[in-house]
């Protein structure tokens, strides 16, 4: 273990020098993204205060949800995104053969050797928010309260890198799955919102067999302990449980889809 966590250290190391190599570009990136951002979120704003709010949700409540989604997602989007959209390619141009034949572990190299720092401006703008927010929201807070946060997103991130790593996985068994990852954009855009505006199939869709919910908006509803459609009184304990799940799922049918690969040949 101690060799393995060193050699991701070295992996992330090595990928962060490379990036870093064109700092003006890197800054760039980082100035577009979080403009684009920002520019959706202040949209969102201006109609929350024209209209009072979004579903029982008021400004302050939102800039914490939205925080909370944009920050997990960029903790488990550096070490899957880019890395597994690009399976198509990997499998197709046999790079994904010479993977298999390297002492590692695939997922691990894929991972660690991509680790994506251009999600340096969705850690500012989701940090910043959520400290602005923070002090603003009705949160009674305490050790537990800290300790909930912390563990809603952990789970967050690994329900973001669980999802992408199962979509990634499916072109080993698909030859073509970069489609999907439009459907997810499609609903990860509906996880910035509370579900409840939503209609109930939707609300129950996004809470069990597509569990974008837990993205964001179950863990922070818990936290201000508004009503969980289906959960209730549990949301706060699945919402720091189904991203280790989700992880421990994606894990199994990453090696069962390394089980069908049959080589770009067939």
């Amino acid at each position: 273990m101690p060799d393995t966590l060193a050699l991701a250290w070295y992996l992330m190391r090595l990928r962060m020098r490379t990036r870093l190599q064109y700092r003006a570009a890197l800054v760039l990136a980082w100035v577009s993204q979080g403009f684009g951002y920002a520019g959706a979120f202040a949209s969102l704003w201006i109609i929350l205060t024209r209209f009072g709010g979004m579903g029982g949700w008021r400004w302050q409540d939102m800039a914490f949800l939205l925080g909370f989604h944009t920050l997990g997602y960029a903790l488990g989007a550096c070490f899957t995104f880019v890395q597994l959209r690009r399976m198509e390619e990997i499998v197709r141009d046999g790079e994904f053969d010479s993977l298999l034949t390297r002492p590692v572990n695939t997922w691990a190299f894929l991972s660690f050797s991509g680790f994506n720092i251009e999600y340096g401006s969705h850690v500012i703008l989701g940090v910043g928010l959520m400290a602005w927010a923070l002090p603003k929201v009705a949160v009674d807070w305490s050790i537990f309260t800290i300790l909930q946060l912390a563990a809603s997103l952990f789970s967050a991130a690994l329900l973001t890198g669980a999802l992408i790593t199962l979509i990634g996985a499916s072109a080993l068994v698909l030859r073509r799955a970069r489609y999907i990852f439009g459907i997810y954009f499609d609903f990860w855009e509906l996880s910035r919102y509370p579900i409840t505006i939503f209609a109930a199939p939707l609300q129950f869709l996004l809470l069990s067999g597509l569990p974008f919910a837990y993205m964001a908006y179950v863990p922070v509803a818990a936290l201000l302990r508004k009503p969980v459609p289906y959960l209730g009184d549990a949301a706060a304990s699945v919402a720091v449980t189904v991203g280790p799940v989700a992880a421990l799922i994606a894990a199994a049918f990453w090696r069962f889809a390394i089980r069908r690969y049959q080589g770009v040949g067939g």
